[in-house]
């Protein structure tokens, strides 16, 4: 087996994105100015690459959900997942690391979420009225 390099990952990170001067201990998705959406396709392009087991990975530990700025009302009422927890860079150093183990393996401090997503249910009870008074006004 071929002994996996961080130049390796940073130059596969540079060729999904673009070029971004990434060192060792680069906090990736603030560098390379990604959320949600992004930051998982990148790594599930990275498991998929490196065999890496993402089993024991938690999202809301490195990244923002998509839109959850632009368009997570609620979120003005309950704080979503990633703003209850204290944010854990992803490094090139460290997709090196999970890389040559082939396990993603962050170890998360305890932490205890909602059981429910209230802002989420806001999100769709104002969609839901908008929806109501567009029909109305039709």
């Amino acid at each position: 087996m071929d002994k996996i390099l961080e130049k390796e990952i940073i130059d596969f990170i540079e060729t999904e994105y673009w070029k971004s001067n990434l060192q060792s201990n680069s906090d990736i998705f603030t560098l390379l100015k990604i959320d949600g959406d992004d930051c998982e396709e990148l790594l599930s392009k990275y498991a998929e690459k490196y065999n890496v087991d993402m089993n024991n990975f938690l999202w809301y530990f490195h990244y923002q959900e998509e839109g959850s700025l632009t368009f997570n009302l609620g979120s003005l009422f309950f704080k979503n997942p990633h703003n209850r927890v204290k944010e854990i860079p992803i490094t090139p150093k460290m997709l090196t690391e999970f890389a040559i183990s082939k396990k993603w393996n962050v170890k998360y401090p305890e932490h205890k979420l909602p059981k429910y997503r209230f802002d989420m249910l806001i999100n769709w009870i104002f969609l839901l009225l908008v929806i109501i008074s567009i029909a109305i006004y039709l």
